[in-house]
């Protein structure tokens, strides 16, 4: 029973909960959710940036992703499990939606 314990100790010192932290599954889920990156359209800190710049008749008009750095968590929770006729639906629970609202803030208070 002492060699069990011995041979158990440094995992149970050592071991964390989970492999990754909160705010790496936060910047893991933005980067690439369900296959298709919040940054390409929101950027790298949720500033929003260009998608497509196009000419509807004489006019030059783009579509930008919207600038999400100072959502609140419920709004961004509505925000993604609404339908948008641009932006897909990812299919988030609220625990990812926490975990992305997590990263961006503490991404952009510095």
């Amino acid at each position: 029973m002492k060699k069990l314990l011995w041979i158990f100790f440094p995992f149970l010192l050592f071991g964390q909960e989970a492999f990754i932290s909160y705010s790496e599954y936060g910047q893991m889920l933005y980067q690439n959710p369900r296959g298709i990156s919040c940054v390409q359209c929101h950027g790298k800190n949720g500033e929003g940036i260009s998608i497509i710049k196009y000419k509807e008749g004489d006019k030059l008009k783009e579509l930008r992703g919207a600038d999400i750095r100072n959502m609140n968590l419920i709004s961004m929770q509505k925000a993604l499990n609404a339908y948008h006729k641009v932006m897909p639906r990812y299919y988030l629970t609220n625990k990812e939606i926490e975990a992305i609202y997590d990263y961006l803030k503490v991404k952009n208070s510095f």
